[in-house]
């Protein structure tokens, strides 16, 4: 099986994600950024699994990065915007024929959300829901990851791998 996890990620913590949930579904899956995933790459995927924070209460929009990109007070680090947005990723995104699957960063009392934005631009473009939506949590508006997140992604990995028929990473 062939999955790409395909991610936006401004302070790291959702790349993170995508780079556990990867190596949770086994040797076959590559977790890239929004630039990296061309059509090319993913015109034979059997999942694509794809992951963005929420920022504004939602995926986050352009107007959402571009108030960003000065950077913000209290932030540790600029946020990363060398590679498209989501969003911008899933408007160019070809017709397709895998499953799909979709995750989120967020804080625990986040209203709103990134998954159900993602999850319609894959479907429309072919790509079925396979699996359930994740979020994964953060402690603060910039991360970190909460204790247990990065493990808990590698075993939703795993059960992807498992729901596919194929045998994950850690068996």
């Amino acid at each position: 099986m062939k999955a790409v996890v395909v991610y936006e990620s401004l302070w790291g913590n959702t790349a993170a994600i995508a780079r556990a949930i990867a190596e949770g579904i086994g040797p076959a899956a590559h977790a890239l950024a929004t630039d990296e995933a061309t059509a090319d790459v993913i015109a034979d995927a059997d999942l694509i699994v794809a992951g963005a924070p929420v920022l504004g209460f939602s995926l986050p929009s352009d107007s959402i990065r571009d108030s960003i990109a000065t950077g913000e007070k209290g932030a540790p680090t600029r946020p990363d915007l060398s590679h498209p947005s989501m969003r911008t990723w899933l408007a160019s995104l070809p017709p397709g024929h895998g499953g799909s699957a979709v995750f989120e960063t967020r804080f625990r009392w986040s209203p709103g959300g990134a998954t159900g934005a993602i999850g319609s631009g894959l479907k429309r473009a072919g790509y079925p829901p396979a699996a359930k939506a994740q979020k994964f949590l953060v402690t603060g508006k910039y991360g970190p990851l909460a204790d247990g997140e990065l493990e808990r992604a590698r075993h939703w990995g795993e059960a992807l791998a498992r729901a596919l028929g194929t045998e994950p990473a850690g068996s």
